[in-house]
């Protein structure tokens, strides 16, 4: 990839190594945080997720560890993976309950759904579409319940990742949108895509996935249908099978964008996203404050500051398609 501008915001954060450093405030009390992931280990996209809570609290290189207040000792890190199979995460929440953590770290709508059905008393941190939408918090300010965090903004995203495609595809009539129907924030966002929609006189074909097997049959409407272009939710089971999923669109000669910039890694056209590591470090600093004291219903939900759109050329040529100079100026990355 080739930078085009510099990120805003550091990417340090995090609480997934041990031994890692206790609460200075708490020196006889070694933290133990609970990690909730609906993805699986194994993905690189996972692990780099890990490595950014690992860089944030360890004693080198990361001054986020004396900007904290942590000294010496270790936070106990226990984690769970559903490894694509989102139907073991009330399983494995309860599992995470049952250790009594200090607090809870679960990324994605699907892995806070799963919590808070597992407690009502042990703080939640989530990063999803929108904790409010998604009734984990009752407001972004208050979030009054024991669920705070921060939000994708995903439903303020969706508009722009169609405006690009437009601008891609000025003929632009028909898009497929892919989402998984057991994606809470995915019901949600679709309703903000067809309100989008309807601003700038696209038709949508919402088409649902949520393993292999079904995105193969999506991608069979797409032919059946003609549709013109394709939009992608934010969603981990997607997301764990982003590389079948870009590979198909070009295939298909689908222009498509994506709102999780590892899809660009794999061959997706546009991502358009929040920065998803810089939310994690954010992540990192909200589980820091739970265990010095802080209560979730204290602290606001937060929305992210920094977002990035991420072009792949290579894609583009395979398409046919020649990216407008003025698109391409605005990119963060370009992969050429």
């Amino acid at each position: 990839m080739i930078p085009r501008r510099a990120f805003v915001g550091s990417l340090i954060g995090g609480l997934l190594a041990a031994p890692l450093v206790a609460v200075a405030q708490q020196p006889n009390k070694v933290p133990r945080v609970g990690f909730l992931i609906v993805g699986t280990r194994s993905d690189p996209a996972v692990q780099r997720t890990i490595d950014v809570f690992r860089q944030g609290l360890t004693p080198e290189p990361s001054p986020l560890l004396r900007e904290l207040g942590y000294q010496d000792g270790q936070i106990t890190m226990d984690y769970r993976s559903a490894e694509a199979h989102q139907e073991r995460l009330p399983d494995l929440a309860a599992e995470l309950v049952r250790l009594r953590p200090d607090v809870i770290v679960a990324l994605a709508s699907q892995s806070a759904q799963a919590a808070a059905g597992a407690t009502k008393a042990i703080p939640i941190v989530t990063v999803t579409n929108d904790p409010v939408a998604g009734g984990f918090a009752a407001t972004i300010r208050r979030p009054t319940r024991n669920i705070t965090g921060l939000s994708l903004m995903a439903p303020e995203l969706v508009g722009k990742q169609l405006e690009l495609l437009k601008e891609v595809v000025p003929t632009l009539a028909r898009v497929a949108v892919l989402g998984n129907p057991a994606n809470p924030g995915n019901v949600f966002l679709l309703g903000q895509v067809e309100t989008a929609a309807r601003a700038v006189g696209i038709r949508l074909q919402p088409l649902q996935a949520r393993d292999a097997r079904e995105i193969g049959r999506a991608f069979e409407a797409m032919k059946r249908d003609r549709v013109d272009a394709l939009l992608v939710l934010v969603d981990p089971v997607l997301g764990s099978h982003r590389e079948t999923i870009a590979h198909l669109a070009t295939k298909a000669h689908l222009p498509a964008v994506y709102g999780v910039t590892t899809y660009a890694e794999t061959g997706g056209l546009i991502v358009y996203s929040a920065n998803l590591f810089d939310l994690y470090r954010r992540a990192a600093i909200y589980v820091d404050r739970i265990l010095k004291g802080a209560k979730p219903a204290d602290l606001p939900v937060e929305q992210p500051t920094t977002f990035e759109l991420i072009i792949n050329l290579k894609t583009a040529k395979a398409l046919g398609l020649t990216i407008p100079p003025s698109l391409l100026a605005r990119a963060d990355q370009v992969i050429e």
